[in-house]
Formats: C-alpha cells, sequence, structure tokens
C-alpha cells in the first residue's frame, strides 16, 4: 500500500495553447491558454523499493499534464482608435470550448510511458503533437511564447526520443524544405513559393513517387491525371483540360524569318546628362528608354535612373518637385515604420499575423543573397535594412504582408540604393506589379504560365507536343522564372542589368514571357535528343541557373518579338497578350472588297518606338483587354 504521494515538477510553464483539432492547427479561432507540467510521481521509500524489485524493467513514472487557465482571456472586442493610422492590427480572438467543465476548465494527462511518438512542427512557432500507443491522438500544443525545445530536453531526460522518418519520400523532402513532419501534398498547398524556390529537380521524383506508390512500375500517366496532381498541390492553379468552344483555330502560321538582333552598350554619364535640361526634366524620356532596353546603365547611374524606371520620380518632374516628393516620401515611409517599431512585445503576444511576418522575414533575410558583399557575415548592416523595408512593407500592405520570394525582389534594389526610404518606393512600385505573383489564390502565376503555353504553342509545335507527352506542356517548370523575375537564375549582375531593361516596358508587353521562350528555344534540342521526361525536363530546366547569359536572352527574346510583330496572320490571342496594335496583327486588310498589301516589317527601332509605354499595375499583365481571350486560344 502507498502512504503518501507526491509530485515532483520537472518542467512547467503558462501560454501554452491547445488546439481542438490537430489537422486544424493553424487556425486561431480553436486555441485555449493552459499551463503544460512534466511531472515526476514520488511514492514512500517502501513502494519504490517493492517496484524495484518486483518490476525492475519499469520506466519513467513520469506525467505529462496540461491544464486549461482558471481564467482564461476573454474575446476582445474590436475596436477604433482615435488615430486612424495605427488601427492596422486585428485583434486576435481566443475561443473557449462550449464543453468546458464547472470545475474551472479542460484538464488532461497521460504518463510517459504510454507515449508513442511526438510530432514537432513549425509555423512561426513551434507546435507539438503527442500520439499514445492505443493509437489516440493529443491535441496540438502551440507554443506561442517559445519554451518547445525546453520542453523536449526535458522530456528526452525521462523518454528515449530518436528522429524517425516516416519513408524515404519525407526524409528526402525534409531535406529539401527543412520541415520535418508535413506531407508531400500538404507542404506544395501551404507554401508553393518555398517549393518552387527550393528546386524544382528534387520535388518532381517525389511529387510522382507520392502518388505511384514504392513498388509501382513507371508509367505515363494520363494529361488529366498529372493536371489533377498539379492543380491539387498549387492551389488557384487551375489546368483545364478541356478546349472550350469558340477558341481560335489556324491550321498554318508561317511565322516568317527570325531577325538578328545585336545590344548595344551602357548608357554613360555623359549621355544622362545631356539628357536632362537645366530643371532636371528628361528631355525625351522614350529615346531615354530606348537606349536603356538596348543597352542597360552603367552603374553609377542605376540609383537614380532606376527611381524613374519604376515611377518614384515622373518622368516630367524638375530637380526641385524631386526633391519635396522625397522629403514627403521619407517622413510618410518613417511614420509606417514607427508603427512596427513601436508594438510592445505584449502586443506582438496578441497579434500572430505581425509575429508571423517577422518570424518569416528573419528567417528569409538570413538566407538571401549572403555572398554578395552588401549582406555577407553577421551583422551586415545590409541585412538590417533588408529587413527593416520588409517589415515596413507590412505596414503598407497589410492584407499581403510578408510571402517567401519578395525578399529576392528587394534585395538587388537595396543594393543599389543603398537607402532604405529610395528602396522602399522603389519596391513598392515593383510590388504592384509582382503583386498577384503572391496572392493566395496565385491567379498572377496562372495567369503567365496560360499565356506563356499559348506562345510556345505557336512558336514551335512540335516542342510544345513533345512537352506534352512528357506531362510536361503545364510549364511547370517556369514557374521560379516567373515568380521571381529570373533572380534565382542569373548573376546577381545579370539580374541588374535584366530588370533595369523589362523596366523600361519595351519592346513590347509581358517581354518576360519571350524571354522564357528564348531559353526553352535554346534547350529544346538537347530536351527532346535526350528523350527528357517529366523529372529530367524539370531537373534540366534546374540546373541552367547561374548558367545562363542574360544579353544572350535578351538578344533571343526581341528576336521573338520581331518575328511575331512581323508575323502575317498572327493570332488575336498572341497580339492581345503582347500588346501588339490590330495593324501589326492584321496580315491583310480588306477594305471596299479589294485586298491591301501588309505593311512592311517591322525594324528594332520601329518596335520600341510602338511599344506601349510602361506604367506599373496590380495585375502586371493583360491589359484593356478581354480577361479570359487567352484561354481560348489554342493553336493547332
Amino acid at each position: 500500500p502507498s502512504f503518501c504521494s507526491l509530485s515532483q515538477v520537472l518542467f512547467e510553464q503558462d501560454g501554452v495553447f491547445m488546439h481542438g483539432d490537430a489537422e486544424r492547427s493553424g487556425e486561431q479561432d480553436g486555441f485555449i491558454s493552459g499551463s503544460l507540467r512534466l511531472m515526476d510521481k514520488l511514492e514512500d521509500v517502501l513502494n519504490r523499493l517493492l517496484r524495484s524489485v518486483l518490476r525492475p524493467l519499469q520506466d519513467s513514472s513520469s506525467v505529462v499534464e496540461w491544464k486549461c487557465n482558471e481564467r482564461p482571456s476573454r474575446p476582445l472586442e474590436s475596436q477604433l482608435s482615435c488615430e486612424t493610422e495605427w488601427d492596422m492590427v486585428n485583434a486576435v480572438y481566443f475561443r473557449k470550448k462550449s464543453s468546458t467543465p464547472a470545475d474551472g476548465g479542460v484538464r488532461w494527462s497521460f504518463s510517459v510511458m504510454d507515449l508513442m511518438s511526438v510530432k514537432v512542427r513549425k509555423e512561426g512557432w513551434m507546435y507539438l503533437i503527442f500520439i499514445l500507443k492505443n493509437d489516440s491522438t493529443i491535441p496540438a500544443l502551440h507554443f506561442h511564447h517559445g519554451g518547445g525545445e525546453a520542453f523536449l530536453d526535458c522530456l528526452r531526460r525521462h523518454v528515449l526520443l530518436s528522429d524517425r522518418p516516416n519513408s524515404a519520400l519525407s526524409q528526402s523532402f525534409e531535406n529539401l524544405l527543412d520541415d520535418t513532419t508535413f506531407g508531400l501534398i500538404q507542404k506544395f498547398r501551404k507554401d508553393p513559393y518555398t517549393t518552387t524556390l527550393g528546386g524544382f529537380s528534387k520535388v518532381t521524383n517525389y511529387l510522382f513517387d507520392a502518388f505511384r506508390g514504392p513498388d509501382a512500375e513507371p508509367q505515363e500517366r494520363p494529361p488529366d491525371e498529372v493536371a489533377d496532381m498539379l492543380t491539387e498541390a498549387i492551389p488557384g492553379l487551375d489546368i483545364n483540360q478541356q478546349e472550350e468552344p469558340g477558341f481560335e483555330v489556324i491550321t498554318r502560321v508561317d511565322l516568317g524569318e527570325r531577325p538578328e538582333v545585336q545590344r548595344s552598350e551602357p548608357v554613360t554619364q555623359e549621355e544622362w546628362e545631356a539628357s536632362v535640361d537645366s530643371e532636371g526634366r528628361i528631355r525625351d524620356p522614350q529615346h531615354l528608354k530606348n537606349r536603356i532596353f538596348r543597352g542597360g546603365l552603367c552603374h553609377s547611374l542605376r540609383r537614380e535612373v532606376w527611381k524613374f524606371l519604376l515611377g518614384f520620380y515622373p518622368w516630367s518632374s524638375t530637380q526641385e518637385a524631386r526633391r519635396v516628393l522625397h522629403r514627403s516620401k521619407t517622413d510618410e515611409y518613417f511614420r509606417m515604420k514607427l508603427q512596427w517599431k513601436s508594438v510592445s512585445e505584449e502586443q506582438e503576444k496578441r497579434n500572430s499575423r505581425l509575429r508571423d511576418y517577422r518570424s518569416l522575414i528573419e528567417k528569409d533575410v538570413n538566407r538571401t543573397d549572403r555572398t554578395n558583399s552588401f549582406y555577407e557575415g553577421e551583422g551586415n548592416p545590409g541585412l538590417i535594412l533588408l529587413h527593416d523595408v520588409l517589415m515596413t512593407y507590412c505596414m503598407y500592405d497589410f492584407d499581403l504582408g510578408y510571402v517567401q520570394g519578395m525578399s529576392d525582389l528587394l534585395s538587388p534594389i537595396l543594393y543599389v540604393m543603398e537607402n532604405e526610404v529610395d528602396a522602399f518606393w522603389c519596391f513598392t512600385s515593383f510590388m504592384d506589379e509582382m503583386h498577384k505573383n503572391f496572392e493566395e489564390q496565385m491567379q498572377g502565376m496562372k495567369t503567365q504560365l496560360i499565356q506563356l503555353g499559348t506562345l510556345l504553342r505557336l512558336l514551335d509545335r512540335t516542342f510544345w507536343n513533345y512537352l506534352e507527352s512528357q506531362d510536361s506542356g503545364y510549364l511547370y517548370f517556369c514557374f521560379r522564372w516567373l515568380l521571381i523575375r529570373f533572380k534565382r537564375e542569373l548573376t546577381f549582375l545579370d539580374v541588374l542589368r535584366l530588370w533595369e531593361v523589362m523596366w523600361t516596358g519595351l519592346p513590347c508587353q509581358n517581354f518576360h514571357l519571350l524571354m522564357c521562350c528564348a531559353i526553352l528555344d535554346s534547350e529544346k534540342q538537347k530536351i527532346m535528343d535526350e528523350r527528357y521526361g517529366f523529372n529530367e525536363i524539370l531537373k534540366h530546366v534546374n540546373e541552367l541557373a547561374m548558367k545562363l547569359h542574360v544579353e544572350e536572352i535578351l538578344c533571343q527574346a526581341e528576336a521573338l518579338c520581331l518575328q511575331l510583330k512581323n508575323c502575317k496572320d498572327l493570332p488575336s490571342s498572341i497580339a492581345e497578350i503582347l500588346g501588339f496594335s490590330c495593324e501589326a496583327s492584321a496580315a491583310v486588310e480588306v477594305d471596299d472588297g479589294k485586298e491591301r498589301d501588309s505593311p512592311e516589317p517591322f525594324s528594332p527601332s520601329q518596335v520600341l518606338q510602338s511599344a506601349p509605354s510602361f506604367s506599373p499595375s496590380r495585375n502586371g499583365h493583360i491589359r484593356n483587354g478581354a480577361p479570359d481571350l487567352y484561354k481560348l486560344a489554342y493553336i493547332s
């Protein structure tokens, strides 16, 4: 018999939240605040002695216990302050379960002897899921304020914990995405950006193996099945297998000769000074854009000229007007920066979105362009500026906040500007164009992939048919190119040259899609000659990173633009994607029943002069056109 029973507290922490459904662990509404303890039962000497004699193999008598706070936090009421600029944080609601016992709250405990496994997950903070030997699952415990690692360290002293990947699939995917417990498709749903930025060559092997199973023989999958897989993996990226009625059918398109294109030298300091009048206005913005498109800029000019290219400074502004504008934008920037800088630790504990944004930004900043001298080393001021600008952007656009990949877009801009105010406003203009790439429904990515497919069908039907025969017609391997504008594919200096060329808006709309076509055009022969399949195509494309030459790609892409611009019978859907005029896209005009000759082919200078002017927009894609027109153009 036991004469007394005591408990020694080995670990205790308040503010550990429980979720009622382990599969919905990311939802805030189910969180209940409580205290977590790890206790060791201390019995009298006689009982301890008897147990050691009769049951010498008995393991630890430690118990894990969680108890709801006796007075849980009441739901917070959303209210507006008189200073509306500070109303940027939504209150976090913690809702009690309706089945709370009358004696003070929810409570559970289990012996560590009954524990079979522990799942460790991280979504800005750590949370644990305990699975017992009877296959029951304890609701997830969320360590919002830290302490998860300390609890696991304490638990390891009383029970043996070993890393045990569920399968070769999870182990391989763990190496890719640094997340040990998410399944493959769940991770794709959760964060397609990290997946695609991490490397396609690994992803695709495991994507197909996950559906096929370890013992199944390789086989070609029906296109509709592959479409369903990719659609499920990337929310919003719906892939339509049915050709809709009313699509445009062109049986034969003669694209004509592809012209030779040459690049020029960068714009010099002397050219720039000559283009500015006595009051600081740009004399001929269109001519300057043509020169920048043709040759780029000397590095010493980028800090000033990029502000015009990105819309921070109007082309027609005087030097005095720019000085006034800069002072105003500086004040506005620091007001927004003060908003997040002044949030206390206690406030941030009650704002999960801001906390998540900060956690994700800190993680990405520490791995963005660290080999560049501007960001290398610990405590580098460039890293601090990168962090601060991204946090301030969360105040500027709190709905979008921060999404992985945005640090890649800011890094070159900050490198050039070397000033957080200038970098911020140039970045916001760039994000106006790129915004839809990062929205939850990924409409921007979906639109661009469909448009790119339409272009490829026209430019090289044979190569397109080959891609479709290898389940690659969805062009998923171009996802990273489009998402962050080739940032991971080119050297850092080549990225600077490419972006300033694209920001001119010349020689056509969606010029970056023609760059994708140019890259694939240079690789298509190898892909088809080697009979690359789905996995091999993705692996090959992924390995092109840092092997591409920006000047060659720009020449090939511009040549494609000229070829299409001069094409007779150019499909209207292609003209719409590239922003060509109706006159340029029409092969032969008919007037009063008489046929007239088509216009003379366009020269490079004519294309640059006739191209639509660039102005950043929140869609960054098709403007002033039927939004679904590109979906109906299937060229056969």
